[in-house]
């Protein structure tokens, strides 16, 4: 019987081209394939942006956006020097303009941001926008991912205590359909997370899905060990109903032996199992190694620096998981019950079960130390990452879940089972609260993937919009907004449909109503034609009344305006 709890717990310069000096260089976008501007005949597979000097990526912050208003980019770009490359869906997409917006951090440190568009076949008669996720999707992922570990609870713990430690003689039918509702529960969030990968992709609505999006998942490393796992689900309920513990496949050696030594006559000895039932528990065991080792695969350690010892971590953190709450729910479901069975064979299982336990939970903290080391990437983001306040948050939780345990074991140890009840259904209880901080914190970006340096220069005091006129549309960010000269502007001017615009005359005025101050100049140059750039003053803080006066020739020209506000300090 050792066998089968062993196997389940198994360019330029810019500061040259500026007249009033702004706080630092900043990098220019040199060129971009596809062109700007340029029209197409069909949708490209990659997406290249060329700076001047090389840039770093902030996670999420770049995108490529069709003209149905669909993220098409598979991922982050990769960065090369200062060249940007992102991979492009190409599936079903609509003829058209496309934007390309980006936010990156420049060699300075400071964040840029901007965009250009191409077109594919003819320009549309609107332009898309920057996309913002869609957040019911990303609730309803979390949702299906709870469910999921939910289901793997349901299965595995109930399983190991039907095949090692259930009498006899006691009825299995109840348990046997908990295990089957669990792999059933595991079974539709998997096809739920499959399905809500491609909007989640996309940031789309969670029903706005194509076929061509589905396939484009289906194709990728996600959808693979998702249909792995499906596989899998489908393979263990095809071998249980065939070896079914409701027809006593397993033998009962341990269990036989443990009851004689308890002082009492053994419910059924070995040697009395037919022969025919001596299965072996290692085809199921290794299924379920596989089905386990899907989640790790396709989540972060397939991206980790580490993916051989991430994936082997998070299976094992899965495994004890999922041995040590399902026990919990078999206690509290079935074993607990008035009436299931007699003092002298709970006085057997229990101690049995709580050493179980006690491995579990080893092994599970084990594996989460592994996995938080490796995803943190170091101490600070432990603080200062939402990923790891995650951590933080499960490491309290499960605290308060192992002191509940503490005192179930010292019940057990004492032989009252009376009243240990109580306690196991409140550690599930915080158990199921620990498993909601899970399915949060597998869809965050990893603490690694955050550099500290690059997040703390995004996450700096800037100010970033797109003003529309009738003659043009400009994009411009300040970076950093404080009090003073040192204020970065950077804007690129486009059409109306989307192609840039060379900028013959730059005005840019700033001017504090509440404190009487008059509009004050400030100059800037044009830059590659449609960009501008220039230092931005802020004497005091408030709300500033930001004007923008372009002129592209003798005949066109249009004022935007928009509030700034400039914090005290």
């Amino acid at each position: 019987m050792r066998r089968w709890a062993a196997a389940l717990l198994a360019g330029l310069c810019l500061a040259l081209l500026v007249p009033a000096a702004p706080a630092s260089a900043h990098a220019a976008l040199v060129s971009t394939t596809p062109e700007q501007g340029s029209v197409i005949g069909s949708s490209p597979t990659k997406v290249t942006l060329t700076f001047n000097e090389p840039v770093g990526v902030i996670p999420g912050r770049t995108q490529v956006i069709a003209p149905d208003g669909k993220r098409i980019n598979t991922g982050d770009p990769v960065a090369s020097g200062g060249t940007l490359t992102l991979d492009v869906r190409v599936a079903d997409r609509p003829l058209g303009t496309y934007l390309v917006s980006y936010r990156i951090i420049s060699a300075d440190g400071h964040p840029l941001s901007g965009g250009f568009m191409f077109s594919v076949g003819a320009p549309s008669q609107t332009a898309p926008s920057a996309l913002e996720d869609d957040p019911s999707v990303g609730v309803l992922l979390a949702i299906t991912k709870y469910a999921g570990y939910v289901g793997l609870t349901l299965a595995v713990g109930p399983l190991l205590f039907l095949a090692v430690l259930w009498p006899r003689r006691t009825p299995t039918r109840r348990p046997m359909r908990l295990v089957l509702a669990g792999l059933g529960l595991v079974g539709v969030s998997t096809v739920g997370t499959f399905w809500l990968q491609a909007p989640y992709t996309s940031g789309a609505g969670p029903f706005d899905v194509s076929l061509g999006e589905l396939r484009d998942v289906a194709l990728s490393s996600f959808g693979l060990w998702t249909a792995v796992r499906l596989a899998v689900l489908v393979a263990v309920v095809a071998l249980l109903r065939v070896h079914s513990p409701v027809r006593a496949p397993f033998p009962v050696t341990v269990r036989a032996r443990t009851l004689v030594g308890a002082g009492g006559p053994p419910v059924q000895s070995a040697t009395q199992a037919p022969a025919r039932v001596r299965r072996s528990p290692f085809p199921l065991a290794l299924l379920g190694a596989l089905g386990l080792l899907t989640w790790p695969l396709a989540g972060h350690a397939a991206a980790s620096p580490l993916p051989p010892v991430s994936a082997v971590a998070d299976t094992v953190h899965l495994a004890s998981m999922a041995v040590w709450l399902g026990g919990l729910v078999t206690l509290v479901g079935f074993v607990l019950r008035k009436g299931w069975a007699d003092q002298r064979v709970l006085g057997v299982i229990l101690p049995v079960w709580s050493r179980w336990a006690a491995v579990a939970v080893c092994w599970l903290v084990l594996g989460g130390v592994v996995q938080a080391v490796i995803e943190i990437g170091g101490l600070g983001a432990l603080f200062d990452t939402r990923y790891g306040q995650l951590i933080l948050l499960k490491a309290g939780l499960l605290g308060a879940v192992l002191s509940v345990a503490f005192f179930s074991r010292r019940l057990v140890m004492r032989r009252s089972p009376a009243r240990l009840g109580r306690l196991v259904a409140a550690e599930l209880g915080l158990a199921a609260v620990v498993l909601a901080a899970s399915s949060m914190l597998v869809q965050t970006t990893p603490g690694r993937s955050a550099d500290i340096e690059a997040q703390a220069a995004a996450e700096a005091v800037g100010f970033s919009t797109t003003l529309n006129s009738p003659i043009y549309s400009v994009q411009f960010e300040i970076f950093p907004v404080q009090i003073g000269e040192n204020n970065t502007l950077h804007a690129f001017v486009y059409t109306p449909a989307g192609k840039p615009v060379e900028v013959a005359e730059w005005k840019v005025t700033t001017a504090l109503p509440d404190k009487g101050i008059p509009p004050i100049p400030n100059a800037v140059v044009s830059l590659r034609g449609n960009q501008g750039i220039g230092a931005i003053t802020f004497p005091y803080p408030g709300k500033w009344d930001l004007t923008l006066t372009i002129r592209l020739d003798d005949l066109n020209q249009a004022t935007v305006r928009t509030t700034v506000e400039v914090p005290a300090s």
